[in-house]
């Protein structure tokens, strides 16, 4: 067995590098209270902030209680027993190996699937009047419903400015990913398409894993951890497409016919099988591909991953297997990027509270969908009506019965999602179409040469590969960026679209350019410096010698100006010269400031790089954001869509408050005290309400949960008509297709 390397809590690692001085903040930040007034009853000094131990998934507890099964495929009446499918999140700092809980399982008439190391979380099946016993285990956080995962479904490079940056590394090497691994979890990858080949004519996709299954047992009474279950046995690479779709986007060459290049065309891929050739995966296989990245994320240096799929989870993130996973990734070092989800409309309406799993994830790159108009200027470019927009309705029960949702702002950002032409997935002969072109055949661009097909495709599944593209280019520019500090770039440097919100399109549009020109100008060491705990709030973040370029970039030969502020945590908006030139404690990968808390995650690390494990808790005290740091959430207002102010407010609007001076600078920074940091987020005041799907002031309704449908072929031919309208929650389905 691998010796464990467990790196030193970042409480301590704060301490040592005398960051726990605290300081008075003024008085008007503990107004601001985003979604969460009451956060502070959710920090703990011993834990995760609102970690809540033994809590049931309130849909797997209404399926566990007698309610009808629908067709939910996690469950299954078998004669006077009904059986659950589940995961099982659960400490194992004292049982690695979880031996105590699987023995448990298999005596109460379970069975075990799957441990995932990496995360502490069991696959399992329960008979239903047993999930409270295991639940109420004093090793056991939370029991999740084995839910479905599904697809969230190029001038290209000319519209984002890749061109514009391929010679930009000392003006020698071309900046094109070289070096950086990004792992696709998805369908799988055609790894001879020649999209993926290299200089040498050998595929780039480096390390393939097929972790799907044709079924899964509901054999009772067994324990199968210790078998890796096989894949599915298709004869195509890719029988799905969605996939191959998706990595060349992020990372394909040109191919004779169209110009489909890539965004980071010399970037290896690492091909990890989740989904079925319908699509549709489970979150058991989707948790197993998270925790085989983690396992090998060193031996093909991944440093992004790619999730262009979700679930309908209505779990706050502190509890969803998903969101803890990405979570745990993160705090390895791995940038993750997360499709929002193609919720956005029903084709009729406008719907808010969209955003999907892992993409309602705060420490997640969630990224929503524009639409080029199929133009290579970007001064007509809008935010797609099916692009998924927040808040993120996660919620949970607290200690009084009343449900709390997360309510944090997602997307993060957008880029190009409709009519994007990527590789099309075949058989290695050509004569055998995947499912996804075979179904979108009018969608086909180009069938030959063998294994150069292209066809066309929208959603945000393409848009998230965009944006994974371009941290590759970053990571190769800089590889000392932590995934804080790449998601804030990218956003500080986005141009905002249009007349699109802060719960549409986040900061604005991907401006690689603006992000590659800050990347270059920072320190290579930061991410080392923060690993061994010898960078100081407040420290410089810049290279030797190096200023912070201008706040605009020249794209395809138009001026774009910066949208200049931050999103941290989903529930604050920051800006400053200071806030990328200075270190600030949340570029610290472990770290989460969310509200008024902040929790750590710490990964355990094997000698061989593999992540086994992870603990977390709670950052007691500490200074988070150095002095000149200007907060924008006051400047905001309470949140009314007819008046665009709050979360509702115009990203442009925002970029406009930062040059008229609007945010309140910050005398002394923004600390942590007794677990509770002053600073609390956005107000949602004047009777506004976001519980449980109900009407907001202005007649708003959000949505609970998305269905996990996804149109491959939604490009954009039409308007919602008179204005934006929103619809009853009740008109948008949970059930998977």
């Amino acid at each position: 067995m691998d010796n464990q390397n467990v790196k030193p809590s970042l409480g301590k690692r704060l301490r040592r590098a005398g960051l726990a001085t605290l300081a008075l903040l003024v008085a008007w930040a503990s107004t601001l209270a985003f979604a969460q007034g009451n956060s502070a009853s959710h920090a703990s000094a011993n834990g995760l902030a609102h970690r809540h131990a033994h809590l049931i998934a309130s849909d797997l507890r209404n399926v566990v209680n007698g309610g009808s099964l629908g067709k939910v495929p996690w469950a299954r009446d078998n004669g006077r027993t009904r059986l659950v499918q589940v995961v099982i999140s659960a400490d194992n700092s004292t049982d690695r190996m979880l031996t105590g809980l699987r023995r448990a399982i298999v005596q109460a008439g379970g069975s075990v699937h799957r441990r995932f190391d990496s995360m502490g979380t069991l696959s399992a099946l329960l008979p239903a009047t047993t999930v409270a016993t295991i639940a109420a285990r004093s090793d056991v956080f939370s029991i999740t419903p084995n839910r479905t995962v599904a697809r969230t479904a190029s001038l290209l490079d000319t519209q984002v400015g890749a061109n514009d940056v391929r010679p930009a590394v000392g003006g020698v090497t071309t900046l094109d990913g070289t070096g950086v691994g990004i792992a696709v979890i998805d369908s799988g990858i055609m790894s001879a398409h020649k999209a993926f080949l290299g200089p040498d004519g050998r595929s780039r996709v480096v390390a393939r894993q097929d972790l799907t299954q044709s079924s899964i047992d509901w054999t009772v009474g067994v324990d199968t951890t210790s078998t890796l279950l096989g894949g599915s046995g298709s004869s195509l690479d890719d029988p799905y497409g969605h996939g191959t779709f998706v990595a060349s986007i992020a990372a394909g060459t040109r191919v004779p016919g169209p110009d489909s290049t890539g965004i980071a065309p010399g970037a290896t891929l690492v091909d990890v099988r989740v989904l079925g050739s319908d699509g549709t995966g489970d979150l058991a296989t989707t948790l197993a591909g998270f925790d085989w990245v983690m396992a090998h994320a060193r031996d093909y240096n991944i440093r992004v991953l790619n999730v262009s799929l979700g679930s309908d989870s209505t779990d706050s993130y502190v509890d969803d297997p998903l969101c803890r996973a990405v979570r745990t990734a993160v705090s390895a070092g791995i940038t993750v990027v997360v499709a929002a989800g193609n919720y956005g409309t029903d084709g009729l309406t406008q719907i808010y509270g969209t955003i999907s799993s892992p993409g309602n994830e705060p420490s997640a790159i969630t990224v929503g969908a524009a639409n080029t108009h199929d133009t290579a200027g970007r001064g007509d470019d809008t935010v797609t009506l099916f692009s998924s927009k927040g808040p993120t309705r996660g919620a949970y029960v607290d200690a009084n019965g009343v449900t709390q949702h997360d309510n944090l702002l997602k997307p993060d950002l957008v880029a190009p999602g409709n009519r994007v032409l990527g590789a099309m997935s075949t058989s290695a002969s050509g004569s055998t179409l995947s499912a996804m072109p075979a179904n979108n055949i009018f969608s086909i661009v180009q069938r030959n040469p063998v294994g150069a097909g292209l066809m066309l495709a929208s959603g945000t599944s393409f848009a998230a590969p965009v944006v994974s593209g371009a941290v590759a280019l970053l990571l190769q520019a800089n590889p000392g960026l932590t995934p804080p500090l790449v998601k804030a770039i990218l956003q500080y440097s986005a141009q905002p679209v249009g007349g699109a919100n802060l719960v549409q399109q986040g900061a604005g549009e991907l401006n690689l350019p603006g992000a590659v020109a800050i990347a270059q100008s920072l320190s290579r060491s930061i991410a080392a410096n923060v690993a061994n705990g010898t960078m100081n709030v407040g420290d410089s973040m810049l290279a030797p010698g190096a200023t912070l370029p201008a706040p605009w970039s020249i794209i395809n030969g138009v001026r774009v100006d910066w949208s200049r502020f931050v999103i941290m945590g989903g529930s604050h908006l920051l800006t400053g010269d200071v806030l990328l030139g200075q270190f600030q404690a949340v570029y610290d990968p472990e770290l989460l400031w969310v509200n008024g808390t902040v929790s750590v995650t710490t990964p355990t690390i094997s000698s061989s790089g593999a992540v086994t494990g992870y603990s977390d808790g709670a950052l007691v005290s500490g200074t988070l954001m150095s002095d000149g740091v200007a907060l924008l959430d006051g400047a905001l207002g309470p949140s009314s869509l007819l008046a665009a102010t709050g979360i509702f407010s115009l990203s442009s609007q925002v970029t406009a408050d930062v040059f008229a001076g609007k945010a309140d600078t910050l005398v002394g920074g923004i600390v942590l005290a007794n677990g509770i940091s002053m600073a609390e987020g956005m107000s949602l005041a004047e009777g506004t309400s976001l519980a449980e799907g109900t009407s907001l002031a202005e007649g708003t309704s959000l949505a609970e949960g998305a269905s996990l449908a996804e149109g491959i072929s939604m490009d954009e031919g039409t308007s919602l008509s008179e204005g934006v309208l929103f619809a009853d929650p009740s008109l948008f389905p949970f059930s998977g297709e």
